[in-house]
């Protein structure tokens, strides 16, 4: 815990360093999801400015403008000396508007890697060579050592991943995954940030792991719908269950 913030994932996804250059702007969303994700109540102090700097791999210049715009919006105070704190969380204020919109795109994304991915494991468990098998371990392995670790996998989560579908041998599939892969990396990283969620993750891809090297393609499809209905049950939609579809209600 640093400077007197209230105790967060140290791997929380929300916090996690941004592929592209950073903004402001995109930084002050993250620090909203970080927010929701970890249940922050008005009041609640945010990370300090070096912790949060460290954890999205950002300036501390950048950091501060981002909280500064979040001052402007009225949706945290700054105490000089004091830290920062959580003054409002009104789901129809600006950045936290896109977090809203991100959680209402999440139940089609969720149908698609439905769609895709169960397929996908049942192929890969007819199709899988040995190569396959070993890069499925592999990622298997590495968010085995990152779950250990105290982080959250997503790394290994979207190697593992990754490797089912190269297994599959469908270059259709796989282009329609690779298409998918922005918004996937969204729900994952929104499931795996969800407290106790890394190892239950885990547990659910060595069970997709067995059926693949068993090649047992039913048993891998039955352990594939299951991870996903564990990913489709997101603290978001708790937070605004007025977003949600009867769709998404069936899923959980």
């Amino acid at each position: 815990m640093a400077d007197g913030a209230a105790p967060v994932a140290d791997s929380a996804p929300a916090l996690r360093p941004l592929a592209r250059a950073p903004l402001y702007e995109a930084i002050a969303e993250r620090l909203l999801s970080h927010v929701v994700q970890s249940d922050l109540r008005v009041g609640d102090r945010l990370p300090g400015e070096r912790e949060l700097a460290r954890r999205l791999g950002v300036s501390r210049t950048t950091v501060r403008q981002a909280i500064v715009a979040l001052q402007t919006q009225g949706i945290v105070e700054v105490r000089h000396g004091g830290g920062t704190f959580l003054r409002e969380l009104d789901p129809s204020s600006g950045p936290l508007a896109k977090v809203v919109d991100r959680r209402n795109r999440l139940p089609a994304v969720l149908e698609a890697r439905r769609a895709l991915e169960i397929p996908i494991a049942a192929l890969a468990a007819e199709r899988r060579t040995p190569d396959d098998l070993r890069a499925i371990e592999d990622g298997l392995a590495l968010m085995r050592r990152q779950v250990e670790a105290g982080e959250i996998g997503l790394e290994g989560d979207g190697a593992f991943h990754e490797a089912v579908t190269r297994a599959a041998h469908n270059p259709i599939l796989a282009d329609l995954m690779d298409r998918l892969r922005e918004s996937v990396a969204e729900t994952r990283g929104e499931s795996l940030s969800q407290q106790g969620r890394p190892p239950r993750s885990l547990a659910d891809h060595e069970a997709i792991a067995d059926a693949i090297t068993a090649g047992d393609a039913a048993a891998a499809a039955d352990a594939m719908r299951a991870h996903l209905d564990h990913v489709a049950d997101l603290r978001l939609f708790e937070i605004y269950p007025e977003a949600g579809t009867a769709e998404e209600e069936d899923a959980r």
